[in-house]
């Protein structure tokens, strides 16, 4: 009988009982044993051996909203190529935010996906799909189920993973959770605002040492950018950086903005904090009295530029900053090459200070300009080792020279998610471009994903929980799923 890859938990070999042990070892076990715990037990009755199956090699993770602390929106896995068939699938049965509300992507550590719906944090096991546990989050993605097509796209994420614990908050408390278990480990809550008052908790990441957050300025309210909807609750600007204990939630440090932090232009890497401390956008603000159910025209937008800043990761203490035309709204950091890359969220359906048009990469040792040029992209910017990838274009990180690149994809608003060889997106179906065929645009048929990220290239894998919920369109499947490359492993 020829089975499956992945989906046992447990094997065990009734030849061993009379043969003696099988030579299996955590490296080389049966391809139906799914990687990261999945056990074989073989040998004679009294001296049987147990053997656990480890990682995947190069597999790749996906610990935070952009993959990593640094944004890259590219993971490390180099298994996954095309074509892709299915593995796995089951039926939706965590509720989740509808997809015009650009929920939270999942996440991927140690062989555990991470899915957040509107009411629950649920961890799956990656390689058969089987729940390992639920963690209660009432209301916890309540606001992002609206056709605001806002959400996460201002927001950033509100849970990441590292060392061994989710991280996850509700603006007044981050939770910290065994990532094997899902037991509760510690509430940390946010860290009072400069004046005293109770703080609320905007970004999140850590490195499995420390735990990094801002507080969220409850007064920058951005408006919608589809249908109106209320966004009082999506917040994406914070007025303060901090640092705490990732075990203990005790405080670290903390920096107070002259300006204000946006979320989306924060990123950690190489033991350093960047970000840029720059004035509000005025023409982001929405006002809860204005009934109207249309956009306002944007016919100029005004947005002063701030400064980039380094902070050690450790310590807080300023490295360098850089007054130098903070243009961008969105920052994404290569550690390998110390390449920090400014950049805009220009997508569809966007606030209006997301104007576009321009990327530049500096040196993140020490703020040096390396490039800056005028680019037309219309996907948030990916870095895949020495190369940017976006819808419009693809350019050398370190030099900033076009390279050959051409992305031809059906309707979506989705963005790009990425691994070495593989870009993930939203082609009116499940869109994939692998990178080391040249075979162009490809399609999973039949479903589609949501209007942000929650399709991941990782674990060998590709992890698709279901992001389609309110949509009324003819695809005819709504369910989870993991899709298999052309790998043998």
């Amino acid at each position: 009988i020829r089975y499956g890859k992945y989906f046992a938990d447990l094997v065990v070999s009734s030849r061993s009982l009379d043969d003696g042990p099988l030579d299996v070892s955590a490296e080389n076990s049966p391809k139906a044993l799914r990687p990261v715990g999945g056990m074989i037990c073989t040998g004679r009755p009294g001296a049987m051996q147990v053997v656990t199956r480890g990682t995947l090699a190069k597999a790749g993770s996906w610990t935070h909203q952009y993959s990593d602390l640094g944004n890259s929106s590219c993971s490390a896995d180099e298994i996954v190529k095309g074509q892709l068939n299915p593995l796995w699938f089951r039926d939706v049965d965590l509720e989740m935010p509808q997809r015009h509300g650009r929920g939270h992507a999942p996440l991927f550590q140690d062989g555990r996906m991470f899915v957040e719906g509107i009411g629950a944090l649920r961890a799956v096991d990656a390689y058969n799909g089987r729940n390992l546990w639920e963690f209660p989050l009432p209301n916890i993605q309540k606001a992002h189920n609206a056709d605001h097509l806002s959400g996460t796209a201002v927001t950033g994420s509100n849970f990441c993973v590292a060392g061994g614990s989710v991280y996850v908050h509700d603006k007044q408390r981050c939770y910290r959770v065994d990532a094997a278990t899902g037991r509760e480990l510690g509430q940390f809550p946010a860290p009072a605002q400069r004046d005293g008052k109770a703080g609320s908790w905007g970004y999140i990441a850590s490195d499995g040492k420390l735990l990094f957050g801002s507080l969220a300025n409850p007064k920058h309210q951005v408006r919608f950018a589809y249908v109106r909807a209320d966004t009082s609750e999506l917040l994406g600007e914070s007025s303060t950086f901090f640092a705490l204990d990732a075990q203990t939630g005790e405080l670290r440090w903390r920096y107070d903005a002259e300006h204000s932090i946006r979320h989306n232009a924060i990123a950690i890497g190489a033991g350093r904090v960047f970000l840029i401390d720059r004035p509000l956008s005025d023409d982001d603000k929405w006002d809860a009295a204005d009934k109207s159910t249309k956009l306002p025209p944007v016919t100029k937008v005004k947005h002063a530029p701030g400064q980039l800043i380094a902070l050690d990761v450790a310590t807080g203490k300023q490295i360098w900053k850089s007054d130098r035309d903070a243009f961008g709204t969105m920052l994404a950091f290569s550690p390998q090459h110390d390449a920090l890359l400014m950049g805009y969220q220009s997508t569809r359906f966007k606030l209006p200070s997301e104007v576009g048009g321009r990327l530049a990469v500096f040196r993140g040792s020490t703020g040096k300009p390396l490039w800056d040029k005028d680019a037309k992209y219309v996907t948030r910017p990916l870095i895949n080792d020495r190369t940017i990838y976006a819808q419009g274009g693809a350019w050398n990180l370190l030099t900033g020279e076009d390279q050959p690149f051409t992305l031809n994809r059906s309707y979506g608003c989705g963005q790009l998610a990425g691994s070495k060889h593989m870009l993930l997106f939203r082609s009116a179906t499940l869109g994939y471009l692998d990178l080391s065929r040249g075979s162009g645009v490809e399609n999973v048929g039949g479903i589609r994903p949501g209007c942000w990220i929650n399709a991941l290239p990782v674990g060998g894998l590709v992890l698709v929980p279901d992001a389609s919920a309110g949509c009324q369109c003819s695809y005819q499947n709504r369910s989870w799923m993991a899709l298999s490359g052309s790998n043998d492993q």
